[in-house]
């Protein structure tokens, strides 16, 4: 009986031995898929992928073994998010995302089924299955209605929108509309990208002035890290958005802030993100060759399937190099026959250009003395007018050296007199042939403020090199024509002609504070003036507008492409 009761002692010392055994080596297999996740997560973040992927492995295979399931999900998680980042794997990493999914559903876990399901969709965009994405956003639209997870509903939005920009407009404003009515669940970079994104969707539907409206919001956020690269793309924007919105004056300033935050950007640090730029690509091209090894060995069990995978691996890059060569010839047949195309188009567009020529030659030369005589001549009669008044004026009060008054009189008679004999020898690219628009600008609003009537300003931007001498003369005789004009008929004390010329537009506006006029009450198809000057800069291609207001002046807008 005492030995049946030792015996059984004994039994009882060694089940609770090997029971404790059998616990420390869980607890200790538990502490290592511990470590070895903690470790991906780092190597991961200092991107190190291929140890990443490798630990992240070892931990599931633990996990595995120790049936551990909530923890295996996380591993089939950052295993696919790992996968799916780098695009140039053969490796398709949703087989992880889809365990993660059915556990969810087992579970019947909600935040684990939203996750899934966001990165389905993110999944489904970058595969360019833009459908396939919408619908797995639109369920995890679905599974944010329980109030735990209604704090993402915001970003899910913002994708939303992205994602309908091109397809739905309708729908896209929707979403942005239902973004920024949550905009307090937003970080400041996030509502950020939202105000951009919204301005060029807007801007896309033609709908400036939202669009403007939309990234004035933007320009109130200040983000320290990324200040002047998120103002660079704001600036371009906006005076993109007023010129198309023919607010030129807006447009100016803004391409002006937009050169001040582009030129503030440091040459040195640029070249240092871009040397950074260079080490980190080498670094993740090394990672990502070192992460095929990985998945590659982890595929090879033993030297045979080792051996079909080399000549697997061979066979498809052999069969892309050959379907590269051939899509290569492809591009190139394609390109030579496209360059074939556009010869033939060009050669009938020149076609076209000498038959119009030909036809505006003989158009033009009737019209040519008129012209000559109005542009070239007025100016100098009228300026000449202001002269006599001056004479006529200090004749009586004395203000000015008569003689002085005289000589400039006398000098405009004998420019207005060279005027008619350079017109009867038909040489009419005078002052601007030989010293170009803006210096012919200048001179003329030099000796038209000289006469103390009114006073001229000439502001110019951009025009840092000649324009064809044709047109040239033309923009001339446009500027000397509104000039004209202002000082027969506006009163005016002073006027401002400013010219800039930027991205191939020559733009011109010409002001003055006189008394204005109502622009309804004018009639423009009698005369050489408005309707001539007009047809000149539709001939141009350009565009024309008045703004004008009775006591408050006129402004004139000239607009012309430069090819």
């Amino acid at each position: 009986m005492l030995k049946y009761i030792f015996l059984k002692s004994q039994k009882i010392k060694i089940l609770i031995f090997l029971i404790s055994c059998i616990s420390y080596s869980q607890t200790s297999k538990l502490d290592s898929a511990y470590f070895y996740f903690a470790n991906a997560q780092k190597f991961e973040k200092n991107n190190k992928l291929s140890e990443a992927y490798r630990d992240y492995l070892k931990a599931k295979r633990i996990y595995e073994t120790l049936f551990e399931y909530d923890s295996i999900s996380k591993c089939n998680l950052e295993l696919f998010n790992l996968l799916d980042s780098q695009k140039n794997l053969d490796k398709d990493a949703k087989f992880y995302l889809d365990d993660y999914y059915n556990y969810g559903l087992k579970k019947n876990d909600t935040l684990m089924l939203l996750k899934a399901s966001n990165s389905y969709a993110s999944y489904f965009w970058n595969s360019d299955s833009i459908e396939r994405s919408r619908n797995h956003y639109k369920e995890s639209l679905r599974l944010t209605n329980k109030s735990e997870l209604k704090k993402y509903k915001v970003t899910i939005y913002a994708n939303l929108a992205y994602l309908y920009t091109k397809s739905k407009p309708d729908s896209a404003n929707y979403y942005y509309e239902k973004t920024l009515k949550n905009s307090d669940q937003l970080n400041k970079t996030q509502l950020l990208g939202t105000y951009i994104n919204y301005a060029i969707h807007l801007k896309n539907q033609e709908k400036y002035i939202e669009a403007i409206n939309q990234l004035k919001l933007a320009e109130k956020i200040e983000i320290d890290a990324f200040h002047l690269k998120f103002n660079k793309i704001i600036y371009r924007n906006l005076a993109n958005y007023y010129k198309l919105s023919k607010n030129y004056k807006e447009a100016y300033q803004y391409f002006e802030k937009y050169n001040l935050v582009k030129d503030s950007i440091n040459i040195t640090a640029q070249n240092i993100a871009i040397s950074d730029l260079n080490i980190k690509y080498e670094t993740e091209k090394k990672d990502k060759l070192n992460l095929q090894l990985e998945i590659d060995k982890e595929k090879s069990q033993n030297f045979l399937i080792a051996t079909l995978l080399t000549l697997i691996l061979i066979s498809v890059i052999g069969t892309l190099f050959i379907k590269n060569s051939n899509k290569k010839r492809k591009v190139a047949e394609q390109q030579k026959e496209l360059e074939k195309q556009k010869n033939l188009t060009l050669l009938k567009e020149q076609e076209l250009t000498t038959i119009n020529a030909i036809i505006n030659g003989q158009e033009k030369e009737r019209k040519q003395i008129a012209e000559d005589l109005h542009d070239n001549l007025g100016s100098i009669l009228a300026t000449l007018k202001l002269h006599f008044d001056n004479l006529k004026i200090n004749h009586t009060k004395k203000k000015i050296d008569q003689e002085i008054l005289f000589n400039k009189t006398e000098g405009l008679i004998n420019e207005a007199y060279l005027k008619v004999r350079s017109i009867a020898h038909a040489k009419n690219a005078g002052v601007i042939a030989n010293q170009g628009l803006l210096v012919a600008i200048k001179m003329m609003a030099e000796k038209i403020s000289s006469a103390d009537k009114i006073k001229i300003d000439v502001v110019d931007f951009g025009l840092n090199k000649r324009l064809e001498n044709s047109l040239e003369i033309g923009v001339f005789r446009i500027v000397q024509e509104l000039t004209t004009n202002i000082i027969k008929h506006a009163d005016a004390k002073n006027a401002t002609i400013n010219l800039s010329f930027y991205d191939q537009n020559l733009n011109i506006i010409i002001e003055d504070n006189g008394k204005g006029f109502d622009i309804n009450n004018v009639n423009l198809k009698n005369g050489m003036g408005i309707s001539s000057i007009k047809t000149r800069i539709e001939h141009l291609n350009g565009t024309f507008e008045i703004d004008s207001t009775i006591g408050k002046g006129s402004s004139v807008i000239i607009d012309i492409p430069i090819k």
